[in-house]
C-alpha cells in the first residue's frame, strides 16, 4: 500500500516570484570618455536597460531604462559615471507618444 501524497509548501520557484514593478521610465543620454562603454555588460548587470542606441553627435549611447524608482535611477546614473562616461544626462519619460491608427474616408 502506497502512502498518501502530501504537498510540502516550500519557497516559491523563481518565475511565480513577484516581478519588481519597473514604473519610473527614463533616457539616459551617454557620452563617454576615452573608453568606450560595454553596452552589452551594462544591459547585463542592470535590468532597467531595456533597450539601447549609438549615437553619433553630441551623444554616444542612448539608454531606455525602466527603473523601481528614483534610488535605482541614481544607482545607475553613478554606475554610468564610474564606468567611464564624462557626461550622462538623463530625462524621466512622461509617456509614451504612439501614433493613432489611420482612419480611411470614402472620396467623394
Amino acid at each position: 500500500m502506497t502512502a498518501p501524497l502530501r504537498l510540502v509548501p516550500d519557497a516559491p520557484a523563481p518565475e511565480r516570484q513577484p516581478r519588481q514593478a519597473r514604473a519610473l521610465h527614463a533616457i539616459a543620454r551617454i557620452s563617454h570618455g576615452p573608453v568606450p562603454l560595454d553596452f552589452d555588460r551594462l544591459a547585463a548587470e542592470f535590468p532597467a536597460v531595456q533597450s539601447g542606441l549609438a549615437l553619433v553627435g553630441e551623444a554616444d549611447l542612448e539608454l531606455r531604462l525602466a527603473c523601481t524608482g528614483p534610488e535605482e535611477l541614481r544607482t545607475i546614473a553613478a554606475a554610468l559615471h564610474c564606468a567611464g562616461a564624462a557626461r550622462v544626462q538623463i530625462d524621466l519619460v512622461l509617456r509614451a507618444l504612439t501614433p493613432a491608427p489611420v482612419t480611411l474616408r470614402p472620396v467623394p
